[in-house]
């Protein structure tokens, strides 16, 4: 067995932290950006999300139709959109539709809106149905990795309206178990709480294999240590609040 040691702030670094209004993005996080668009060279996504949208993007063959609308945004950029919604939409609509600087995935790079392709786009709401290509890319997005943040019916839970352009990367298979389980990000870490490291796991299999995944609270004053099998692969990622998510691709299943 080998003994990985994590320090306390890494619960605000990596794909499953979860960012809302109770929980703001800590930007001290290192993070490689990667831009996402050669017709627009202002706009990014953390390299791994990155890497999956620019699959997804390829494998449906989305840029012909499909515009990426809004990726990485600083706080500063988040506080112009913030106050100019306030003054030109008000108080309401900037509430439901646009997060609070310092408490927006957008921060992270983890996060992308889309839109249909078209000679004018709504920055804040564009459209992106329910059919054609959009289809197509929500059909596809959890296998690369993403899920639609903010459903429509969860309202109260994810307190932001539903918008059928945001997409959060995740990364596999948290994505497709989301997907499959039809609930919100903020249901999946309260689910994966249940499942607490050393006593038991959610088990899910994919084409990979059997995926092993646990919950494990974060030590307040000094290292949070976990026994790593090296008969595996352990990918680990903060929650962005008290403990750590992991996720345990435990044996490599046998193909036909």
């Amino acid at each position: 067995m080998k003994t990985i040691s994590l320090a306390r702030y890494r619960v605000f670094e990596g794909s499953l932290i979860l960012i809302n209004a109770s929980f703001s993005y800590h930007d001290t996080v290192k993070k490689i950006l990667k831009p996402i668009d050669t017709d627009n060279k202002k706009l990014f996504l953390e390299k791994e999300a990155a890497d999956a949208f620019l699959m997804l993007m390829s494998d449906i063959g989305g840029w012909k139709e499909i515009a990426a609308v809004s990726g990485w945004r600083s706080i500063n950029e988040q506080h112009d959109i913030f106050s100019s919604s306030l003054i030109e939409k008000g108080l309401e609509f900037t509430q439901k539709y646009v997060a609070f600087p310092g408490y927006s995935e957008h921060q992270s790079g983890l996060a992308i809106d889309l839109g249909l392709r078209q000679s004018d786009i709504d920055y804040i709401r564009p459209s992106f149905p329910y059919s054609g290509i959009c289809k197509a890319f929500k059909d596809k997005a959890a296998h690369y990795g993403f899920i639609e943040r903010y459903p429509k019916g969860k309202e109260g839970i994810t307190n932001i309206a539903w918008e059928p352009w945001h997409f959060r990367y995740v990364g596999c298979p948290h994505a497709e178990i989301i997907s499959k389980l039809g609930i919100t990000f903020e249901e999946y870490h309260d689910l994966l709480k249940q499942y607490e490291y050393g006593r038991r796991s959610y088990i899910y299999k994919d084409s990979e294999g059997v995926w092993s995944i646990s919950y494990l609270k974060a030590c307040a004053e000094s290292f949070t240590n976990i026994e790593g099998d090296p008969g595996s692969t352990l990918y680990i990622s903060g929650n962005n609040s008290d403990g750590f998510i992991l996720t345990e691709l435990k044996t490599k299943e046998k193909r036909a």
